[in-house]
């Protein structure tokens, strides 16, 4: 059975909006309970999914719940930013408050996927007493190293602005009056007025006090209940389930896979797993105290990828699942390749220097940070971006090497700017000559010994650097090619430097690619295989128009030689649900830089969404433009809000920023 509104009471008066799904008998047989607590609005931004993962709960003894947080769809409040203080006490009630419902054991699980995920690790940290075990998707344990903000100190100039825009316009989307009754405009004009939250990223650009805060990885000791990683090759986020494994004392277990941000049951690429029947086996075990086999599982299982033609859409990965009982594995051993005039070898070469400038558009064909692999927004061949780079290739390999964790560049560098940054790329080349992106790394010079005390290069110094790079499982084969690619500029996964730089890389025994090299083990073939995808079927909608599925879309202007990314993000179109909210949203991104002038960088996010209940239509324009000079960001945010064909709210904000060792 399913109570559509339930209203949770908080302390301070304030009511946030839930949703459960129950098993038939629960009031008098009471079960226990499995939380999902995020922003994105349980009447129409995630109805269909909760709808098919908290029945299978349901199904399973269990009681699904779904709670928006203060401020978003009818909950009271106001969201003022990701992950704040009043969201995690909030949610710490919640728990506490489903743990004494007459249809509750007292025993709660926490999961979700991106936020979801987040805030499940942070109210953990918090230990409400009723908390009994989480699983975490798509998530990460520190807020400065891993999310759409900033990667390696340097500004995602792919994400932050889109995300901006994203969740100003979700913000302002209206509350359904039929739910919340009278006071659903007053509610709405009051989120209408919200800072867009880029402006607290940027007035925060080394990792302080404000990214300190949600970050468990502060503290992972805090964190005592069992936790379930869930992450993916293709997602941004899959760093800090290595972390979590690592760092945490108690049980533990991660699944990692090939899929983009999107769950394993629908994530492409291939295979996907039945991630909502190993879930249901995590809370046998943690909240009803059954054995149901998971303990019996490797601590870490993962997918170890095989080459594949390099290609923006790639429905399916070859490879096979391995297994491991510790992390960090005694196992994983470390494989040197040194670089030298071009070359990438075994044994160290000759000293030398080689030098690398700035092409501004090196970059455009590394795809997305944090695809979702439904549309084209993977790497492409790196060939081009190779050509433009410092490049160092090995030999036809003699035998394969696969690989588990995170490969090191060690480096000693120079650069010939105050501030500067370096992009390290790795990928196997296949026989036909084409390069497949394996895994990367990028770092802000100044942020070389501390994210939260940047220090100016030293124009000419040698600077020692040990760069990690992302994590991955792959297997590169016998008689393809390694190959490592340097530069200073990564267009558009990080904001430019204000000045062209040239680094200056030392060869010989001074600058390495360190592999962390595992070796097969039985565990890979006599461990269970995961389950296979399987879920309730969809709940009915009608779609009312269709998306255009996604693009992502180069130009260069052959006269001025300006290049424009295009990333058209439509996926879903227009949708109306059983409850007759009719959804849409769209957005829409162009990232332009023209060659030779870093500070040209302009990034354009305009989102448009609308909103339909009865006789209420609400249309939402979201727009941010973000450019630079020498010394600041400059950032103009626009929110266009109509009411049925009138407009209701027009402003736009303008900042400026002084740019922090950026």
């Amino acid at each position: 059975m399913v109570w559509e509104d339930i209203w949770i009471p908080l302390v301070d008066g304030t009511r946030l909006h839930g949703r459960v799904w129950l098993p038939e008998d629960a009031e008098q047989d009471p079960v226990p309970a499995v939380l999902e607590y995020g922003p994105y609005r349980l009447t129409d931004g995630t109805v269909l999914s909760d709808a098919q993962q908290m029945r299978w709960f349901a199904g399973y003894g269990y009681a699904g719940i779904r709670v928006d947080i203060r401020g978003t769809g009818e909950s009271d409040g106001l969201c003022t930013d990701e992950y704040t203080e009043q969201e995690i006490l909030d949610g710490v009630e919640v728990v506490e408050w489903i743990a004494t419902q007459s249809w509750c054991t007292g025993a709660v699980g926490m999961m979700g996927y991106s936020w979801t995920g987040f805030n499940s690790l942070q109210i953990a940290a918090r230990r409400p007493p009723s908390l009994k075990a989480i699983a975490t998707g798509y998530s990460t344990d520190d807020r400065y190293a891993d999310d759409v903000h900033f990667k390696g100190g340097l500004i995602d100039a792919l994400d932050m602005a889109h995300w901006s825009v994203c969740m100003h316009a979700w913000q302002a989307r209206p509350p359904v009056p039929a739910r919340v009754g009278e006071r659903w405009r007053e509610l709405w004009l009051e989120r209408l007025e919200l800072e867009p939250w880029i402006a607290h990223w940027l007035a925060h650009q080394r990792r302080d006090d404000y990214w300190r805060h949600g970050s468990v990885s502060e503290d992972l000791s805090k964190i005592e209940i069992p936790v379930l990683a869930i992450a993916g090759w293709t997602d941004g986020y899959t760093d800090s389930a290595f972390r979590l494994l690592a760092g945490l004392s108690g049980p533990r277990k991660a699944i990692i896979g090939p899929w983009g941000h999107v769950d394993p049951i629908h994530g492409p690429p291939t295979p996907q797993v039945g991630i909502l029947s190993e879930l249901v086996r995590w809370w046998d075990r943690w909240l009803k105290n059954i054995d149901s086999g998971i303990d019996d599982d490797p601590l870490l299982i993962a997918y170890q990828q095989d080459p594949v033609a390099p290609a923006g859409l790639i429905p399916h990965r070859p490879g096979r699942w391995i297994g491991e009982q510790t992390w960090p594995s005694l196992r994983i051993s470390e494989h040197t390749l040194y670089l030298g005039d071009g070359l990438l070898t075994e044994q160290a070469p000759s000293d030398g220097v080689t030098s690398v400038d700035s092409v501004q558009t090196v970059g455009l064909h590394g795809g997305s940070w944090c695809a979702d692999g439904k549309s084209p927004d993977l790497p492409i061949d790196q060939r081009r971006e190779e050509a433009l780079s410092a490049t160092f290739t090995s030999e036809p390999l003699p035998g394969d090497i696969a690989i588990l964790g995170h490969a090191e560049a060690r480096l000693v560098l120079t650069a010939d700017q105050p501030v500067a940054m370096v992009s390290v790329r790795v990928s196997e080349i296949l026989p036909n000559g084409a390069s497949l992106l394996v895994t990367r790394g990028q770092l802000n010079l100044t942020h070389r010994h501390s994210h939260a005390e940047p220090v100016s290069v030293v124009p000419g110094e040698e600077m020692t650097i040990r760069l990690r790079l992302d994590s991955i499982a792959h297997c590169f084969r016998a008689g393809n090619r390694i190959r490592v690619a340097i530069s200073p500029c990564y267009w558009p996964h990080a904001w430019p430097s204000p000045v062209p730089v040239r680094l200056g890389i030392r060869r010989g025994g001074h600058s390495s690619l360190v592999l962390p090299v595992r070796p097969p083990s039985e565990l890979d073939t006599a461990m269970r295989p995961l389950d296979p995808p399987a879920e309730p079927a969809t709940p009915n909608y009608t779609q009312l128009a269709s998306g255009s599925g996604g693009a992502r879309v180069t130009s260069v202007d052959q006269q001025t030689l300006r290049t424009t990314l295009a990333f058209d993000w439509d996926m879903g179109g227009a949708v109306q649900y059983e409850n007759a909210v009719i959804w849409e949203d769209t957005s829409y991104s162009t990232l332009s830089i023209t060659e030779g002038d870093p500070l040209s960088a302009e990034v354009i996010v305009e989102n448009t969404s609308r909103f339909e209940h009865d006789d209420l239509r609400v249309d939402i324009t979201a727009k941010h433009t973000m450019t630079s000079n020498e010394t600041n960001y400059l950032i103009s945010c626009l929110l266009d809000v109509r009411e049925n064909g009138i407009r209701r709210f027009n402003r736009t904000w303008d900042y400026s920023f002084p740019r922090d060792h950026n």
